[in-house]
């Protein structure tokens, strides 16, 4: 195996045990209180992200560790990870929620692997060489808004840093919105054809949950930008995101615009 397949390989590794990790805590009570932002966060979500950094820590000393409940070090070589994304959905025992890790090296998502425990689904993907899902390639549909074939998803909660509904309202006329209760879920869902498009309003530190969608959607045939078309980087804060099949994203793009101006 190459560097890449040795990191792919390692990613899948951690996002077996993460799994593990989800089902133990699964259907438990009082495992989840309230962060400053008014998200959830479980004891799973501790347990994994106290575990990656091990991992890490063993396998890549030089590599830093962007977690969204721990982070460690400081490299260009960054796994950003979400432990446990629908944690709201989770927590109350609806089996709604994945795992996420990618490899950011100097601010690209290079790695990306996403599983879904409840389903057994491994997504992965490595930058250049597609996307998988337990090792069949999958891409995304090449569905318009008005087709009405494909389902939408949009996330919103109380500190986000956009307020979506005036664009959901408008391209509700087109096409059917839903909150499936995890945006990396519905990630996975553009990156295999049964969405169209998933739209997310970010707030401080939300990279994670985008890092490994970013290479996976695209290895996939689709496109993930901010929420005003541009690229950004995936080892810092981001500016919402597009997750898209790429037919629809300048018109979703464009009427983003018409409504929310860049912070």
């Amino acid at each position: 195996m190459n560097e890449y397949e040795n990191y792919l390989q390692f990613a899948k590794e951690i996002a077996n045990e993460a799994g593990k990790i989800m089902k133990k805590y699964f259907s438990r009570k009082d495992i989840s209180s309230y962060k400053g932002d008014k998200t959830i966060v479980t004891l799973a979500d501790k347990e994994i992200n106290s575990y990656l950094i091990k991992r890490v820590k063993e396998t890549y000393p030089t590599h830093s560790v962007d977690g969204e409940e721990e982070q460690f070090g400081e490299s260009k070589y960054v796994w950003v990870c979400d432990p446990v994304d629908g944690t709201a959905m989770y927590a109350r025992n609806i089996p709604v929620a994945v795992f996420s890790l990618a490899l950011v090296i100097d601010g690209v998502s290079t790695v990306g692997v996403i599983y879904d425990p409840f389903t057994d689904n491994l997504y992965s993907a490595i930058k250049g060489q597609g996307t998988y899902q337990n090792g069949e390639r999958i891409n995304v549909n090449d569905y318009e808004l008005e087709d009405m074939k494909g389902v939408c998803h949009f996330d919103m909660w109380p500190e986000a840093q956009y307020n979506l509904f005036p664009i959901i309202k408008e391209l509700g006329k087109k096409a059917y919105f839903i909150g499936l209760g995890s945006i990396i879920r519905a990630c996975t869902c553009v990156a295999s054809g049964e969405f169209i498009l998933a739209i997310f309003p970010g707030t401080t530190h939300k990279n994670c949950d985008i890092a490994a969608a970013k290479v996976i959607v695209e290895e996939a045939g689709g496109k993930v930008t901010n929420l005003f078309g541009n690229e950004q980087r995936y080892d810092k804060s981001i500016k919402g995101a597009v997750i898209s099949n790429g037919v629809v994203h300048d018109e979703v793009i464009n009427t983003i615009k018409k409504y929310l101006e860049e912070k």
